[in-house]
């Protein structure tokens, strides 16, 4: 799904060599409040449900994401999560600049730029080591808040004094 149709919420199946249309469910097109952790974080998937287009797609992502843009590439950009896990140093998101929900709809250049601007950050932060998540597709199965391909680059904060594992969900439940 390209940038230009990733307001639409008409999803097409075809079922016995019939193409019906389903209206998919408008409150969770491109979020799902119900995966989501701060009530702040709520209040701003509110206002995303009533404007009714994807928080993460480039042309938007600055009216609900305020920490700034750290680097910026053919396919990714890099920014700080607003709504880190708890006992973590970093927390980073790359967000996909076109609206792709899977893998399948991305080029497979942006997976290689993936990769590199991973490594940029492990460069840039010296970091000595974390984890890399991927959510993508349905957010029952992703866990995720928005239906959105992004990577999230996660490092623990191990020295802190009340110091637990970080854990990433994957599936609602």
């Amino acid at each position: 799904m390209s940038k230009k149709n990733a307001g639409h919420s008409t999803d097409h199946q075809t079922t016995d060599n019939q193409t019906k249309v389903q209206v998919s469910d408008p409150v969770r097109r491109f979020v799902d409040i119900s995966n989501a952790r701060h009530d702040d974080q709520r209040d701003v998937m509110r206002r995303i449900i009533a404007a009714g287009h994807c928080p993460f797609c480039r042309q938007n992502l600055e009216r609900y994401h305020t920490p700034p843009i750290i680097k910026e590439g053919k396919y990714w950009l890099i920014t700080t999560n607003k709504w880190p896990y708890r006992h973590t140093r970093h927390h980073w998101l790359l967000i996909g600049l076109e609206h792709w929900e899977s893998f399948a709809e991305a080029p497979a250049a942006a997976g290689a730029e993936l990769f590199e601007l991973v490594a940029w950050l492990e460069r840039q932060h010296n970091l000595p080591g974390g984890g890399v998540a991927i959510r993508f597709g349905d957010t029952d199965y992703s866990a995720g808040t928005v239906k959105h391909l992004h990577a999230q680059v996660i490092i623990p904060d191990i020295e802190a004094d009340d110091f637990q594992p970080t854990r990433f969900k994957i599936g609602k439940g």
